[in-house]
């Protein structure tokens, strides 16, 4: 007869039997930016290699020549692309139940409770952290770089081993608020000013039919924001509203928050991007993978490990934009 570990090992693989696909949901259901990335199908899974490594046109083709007759033509080779390269990040997630604890609840139904407490837990765990990690600057050890990484309030910075203060094309656009703690006092004047300088970066990012699907706003930028558009209030698209996000229109962008600590209620910050050049690249064996149970040697415990390794990454910096507020 199954003892109690081996009992709680079954039922857990068998409640997660797609392990990586549940946790890797779950996750996306929880943060709005992510689940946007999901729907575009910019999560991708990679075989390898030291480095991510993302290519970029970071130049036009110089040979587009406008000529008559025998004039002679430029067929000089042209430098249009190169490679940004991310570091692989990790994170690891433990489902652990002590020998004590799965003997107390080695009856059926305890043991059913047991493992649905435990599963729920890991769940809200990583979808908690990992939306943390999305919106970091990656300044924790070990951790991804994430949006405050990639969009700077200068623009500038190294991002994928690539220094911006050398090469321009790699700069994110950046714009400071006008005034001074717009959102500190929230006023119809101050929402006005803010939906001003939220037309003046969306400018600066539109090119052609390239320009923002998603603004992200801290609880302070999106209140006053939210204010300001309450006679003619817009909700953003029925499919994001269907996955459980608040949020509304400016433009052709949805515009929401994100609860998590690195969004704070008064950031005072708000990122427009364009989703078509950014992805989470993870790695295909790590991607909320579950791996065999462990059972450690000096301990009385199982441990039901959970991997993932990757990192957010932009092909094109000069179409996301940064707007804040540094009073």
């Amino acid at each position: 007869m199954a003892g109690p570990s081996t009992t709680f090992t079954e039922m857990v693989s068998t409640t997660l039997r797609n392990s990586a696909n549940e946790v890797a949901d779950n996750v996306s259901k929880n943060n709005a930016f992510l689940n946007r990335l999901k729907k575009k199908n910019k999560i991708r899974n990679l075989d390898g290699g030291t480095e991510i490594q993302v290519q970029l046109e970071y130049a036009e083709n110089n040979t587009y020549q406008r000529y008559a007759g025998l004039d002679t033509l430029n067929t000089n080779g042209s430098d249009v692309v190169t490679s940004a390269k991310f570091d692989w990040a990790q994170v690891a997630l433990h489902v652990v139940s002590s020998g004590k604890e799965l003997r107390q609840n080695s009856g059926k139904f305890a043991m059913i409770n047991l493992v649905k407490t435990k599963k729920g837990n890991a769940l809200k765990t990583a979808a908690n952290n990992f939306s943390v990690d999305l919106y970091s600057d990656g300044s924790l050890s070990n951790q991804i770089g994430g949006l405050a990484n990639i969009l700077q309030t200068n623009g500038q910075g190294t991002v994928g081993g690539i220094d911006s203060a050398t090469w321009t094309f790699w700069r994110n656009k950046f714009l400071e608020a006008t005034g001074t703690n717009l959102a500190a006092t929230p006023s119809a004047t101050n929402a006005a000013s803010l939906k001003a300088d939220m037309n003046k970066l969306w400018l600066a990012l539109t090119r052609g039919a390239d320009k923002p699907d998603i603004i992200t706003f801290s609880h302070d930028f999106y209140s006053l924001y939210e204010l300001g558009e309450q006679q003619l209030q817009r909700y953003m698209d029925a499919d994001m509203a269907q996955s459980g996000f608040i949020g509304l229109k400016y433009k052709s962008s949805d515009v929401l928050f994100d609860d998590n600590t690195n969004f704070t209620t008064t950031a005072e910050k708000g990122y427009f991007l364009n989703t078509d050049y950014i992805y989470v690249d993870q790695h295909k064996e790590a991607q909320w993978t579950q791996d065999d149970e462990k059972k450690p040697v000096n301990q009385d415990a199982v441990v039901i490990p959970f991997y993932w390794m990757g990192n957010l990454v932009t092909s094109n910096r000069s179409l996301q934009g940064v707007l804040f507020d540094a009073a």
